[in-house]
């Protein structure tokens, strides 16, 4: 009806109706807005739920599990698409070919025995429905006997799995249905079977409204871990999730994320994908095509990584790994300490609590030359270590005791004395043998009545005229350390925020960068010094459950004796090393086959020379491999039939006939030849193997950095 005016039964037009009046409209409020303004809203949490639900199934060591679809252990055998097509083809007008002779009557009328022997008398009339029926019926059931048959022959059905609609499926990814509530990860069921309705509750809330992230959620679920071993209790954690929702159970620092990500992460894994595992004949085909990636369980068992300059080894390697267990330490899973030079290129400062940067006056931290311990004869074992653990004798069974016994002849008097360790400057003066502070320190113990140590000092004093003195070494390593650029380091009288290794117990993350730039030997004095402490510390931790890993961007000089047997002792700790080399020259002969056996991970990169790649061939080995020996011999035709034979094979095949021989045997081959490694593998490209903490092991893969 029109508000304007009404219209009478014979459908004229009456005037219009006036309204009543009324009070003035109010114009109604605008809604209030969700969010301040010029703020955006906050994201929803979708994609979040979607990466929470994805699966993540159990894997070969080293694949990306986030969304993988299992292969088989085997390549199937596939028929070329040309002759699949071909076969069908042939096939179908086989099957056509057999019905028309069956109808046309050519081959007798046989076949309708059957149907003759069924039907009743009574149906055969002339123009009989019933008879119409079953009779076609009949005819059905042949032609589809017939063309089952020849489908089979000509692989129907191969070509409908490859090229019809369930090859569609398989690319155009379906979406998966949600999972049941009681599976639901979002919903976090293990917080509801123990009770906490409330807490899980309220971060599922959170995850739907978008302000949980992949670090919010390994966070609380390693908060959820410490309750369930009994290190935290029920109610706090409980308290603390229904107090702050996705920011509960902060890391220290109170950050919640990186400024910046480089490389893929799946935290709930604890995976960095580092690139794609090559389609290549030479890699195992349930890896081919799949994504590999580092966690942990690989980490555990260390990882060396050599390749020249500009292969990778930063930017592929060090820094995705760098990164994410930056990201665990967040989590509150892992402890990590990246050692490398100034400018290196190894994250952010913002991404890391302490920053090191030895050499710069810039910079907040120190570095506690003897670890934090107060143990003297442990400082005097840790720091020989560091000065001339690369000059003594490279073979597996040395160390350096005799530096370690001077060292502790005089840590030990003077901390006793000053109740500190000697700053640099003062070290060196001991070691030269200054008569001015060792006659200050024989005072002082005999001020203060330590009869022992006063004889550590009568040995140290009677052992410098002897040639074969190693005090003069280590005075020479030291006065490396005693340079201008170095004068506001190494502090021991408490003036300084100095870090120590000792630290790992929590899950900190550090960069310790090197000034390599006019102090390569001061460089890789301290490479060695903080790989010597972080085996020490590491070692002796109480709690085992937070993974520590030492990140050392080149270790060049730092492999020695003592430190080849500490990477051994990493496994067990639950802690690990991650070491990058240019080339295996760089470490002593006889220390290379015991270094590329106490890694679990090894991985020669793009570019390696050939002895190199020697090293790599025997410790990866050899396995079993059927060599397949084929002669080829063209089948001449002479009759003209068998010329329209060869002819047709030839259009299907598209090969010329041929007679073949194949002779099978069994032959030992290397995995990767070192001429493999220094020639085959592409730019760009790695060839990698992997050890977990478990013992599983994947075989070298040939692995694109770039994907």
């Amino acid at each position: 009806m029109d508000s304007e005016g009404t219209q009478d039964a014979r459908g004229t037009q009456a005037g219009p109706v006036p309204r009543p009046a009324g009070p003035p409209q109010v114009p109604a409020a605008p809604p209030r807005p969700a969010h301040a303004p010029g703020v955006p809203p906050p994201p929803d949490g979708s994609a979040f739920l979607a990466w929470l639900r994805t699966a993540r199934p159990e894997t070969p060591p080293g694949i990306w599990r986030f969304g993988h679809r299992p292969r088989p252990e085997e390549e199937p055998e596939t028929v070329p698409g040309r002759q699949l097509f071909s076969g069908a083809l042939i096939a179908f007008l086989v099957g056509w070919l057999v019905w028309s002779l069956l109808w046309n009557g050519y081959l007798g009328g046989w076949w309708l025995l059957p149907l003759y022997a069924m039907i009743p008398d009574s149906w055969a009339e002339p123009h009989s429905f019933a008879a119409v029926v079953v009779v076609y019926a009949y005819y059905a059931l042949i032609a589809g006997i017939i063309m089952v048959g020849v489908g089979r022959l000509g692989r129907w059905g191969e070509i409908w799995r490859r090229y019809g609609p369930p090859a569609w499926r398989r690319t155009g990814g379906r979406d998966e249905p949600p999972p049941a509530p009681e599976e639901d990860p979002a919903a976090w069921p293990a917080l509801r079977a123990a009770g906490a309705v409330d807490a899980a509750e309220r971060l599922a809330s959170d995850a739907r409204a978008g302000l949980m992230r992949d670090v919010d959620h390994a966070r609380i679920a390693r908060a959820w871990q410490g309750v369930r071993t009994g290190r935290h209790s029920l109610a706090t954690f409980t308290g603390a999730v229904l107090k702050d929702g996705a920011a509960a159970c902060p890391h220290p620092s109170g950050a919640r994320d990186l400024s910046v990500r480089q490389a893929r992460h799946d935290l709930l894994t604890g995976q960095v994908r580092l690139g794609t595992t090559a389609d290549d004949p030479r890699n195992p085909y349930a890896y081919r095509g799949a994504g590999l990636a580092l966690g942990p369980e690989l980490l555990g068992t260390s990882m060396l990584a050599v390749g020249p300059a500009g292969s990778g080894k930063t930017g592929g390697v060090v820094r995705p790994v760098a990164e994410s267990l930056c990201l665990q330490a967040l989590a509150g899973r892992a402890a990590v300490v990246v050692v490398g030079a100034a400018g290196a290129g190894l994250g952010p400062s913002d991404a890391y609590d302490v920053v090191v940067r030895i050499g710069s006056p810039d910079s907040v931290h120190d570095l506690d030359l003897y670890g934090g311990t107060t143990d003297p004869d442990e400082a005097a074992a840790v720091l020989a270590e560091a000065l001339v653990g690369d000059l003594a004798d490279p073979h597996p069974g040395s160390d350096t005791r005799r530096s370690t016994t001077v060292l502790a002849q005089l840590l030990g008097p003077f901390r006793a004395v000053h109740g500190r360790f000697p700053s640099v400057p003062e070290l060196r003066q001991l070691l030269d043998g200054a008569p001015g502070p060792l006659a200050a320190l024989r005072q002082g113990l005999q001020d203060a009545g330590r009869e022992s140590l006063l004889r550590e000092l009568d040995a140290r004093e009677r052992q410098m005229g002897h040639p074969g003195d190693v005090a003069g070494i280590l005075a020479d390593r030291v006065a490396l350390l005693d340079r201008p650029a170095f004068s506001g380091f190494f502090d021991t009288s408490g003036q300084s925020r100095p870090f120590s290794l000792k630290a790992l117990d929590h899950p900190v993350r550090v960069r310790v960068d090197l000034p390599e730039r006019g102090h390569a030997d001061a460089s890789r004095m301290l490479a060695r010094l903080v790989l010597a402490q972080f085996t020490a510390s590491v070692t002796v931790r109480e709690d085992r459950s937070l993974f520590a890993c030492l990140v050392l961007d080149d270790a060049t000089g730092v492999i020695t004796p003592e430190s080849v047997r500490g990477i051994q002792r990493l496994r067990s700790a639950n802690a690990g090393v991650l070491l990058t080399l240019r080339t295996l020259d760089d470490v002593p002969r006889p220390l290379r086959g015991p270094l590329l056996g106490a890694t679990g991970c090894r991985m020669a990169l793009s570019g390696v020379t050939p002895w190199d790649g020697q090293d790599f061939a025997e410790v990866w080995g050899k396995e079993w491999t059927e060599a397949r020996d084929v002669t080829d011999r063209q089948i001449i035709a002479d009759s003209p039939m068998g010329k329209a034979v060869h002819a047709l094979r030839r259009a299907i095949t598209g090969k010329a006939p041929t007679a073949r021989a194949v002779t099978v045997r069994q032959v030992e081959r290397e995995r990767w030849s070192a001429s493999e490694l220094a020639h085959a593998v592409p730019a760009g490209h790695a060839v990698l193997s992997l050890t977990n903490v478990k013992g599983e092991h994947a075989p070298p893969l040939l692995v694109d950095l770039r994907e």
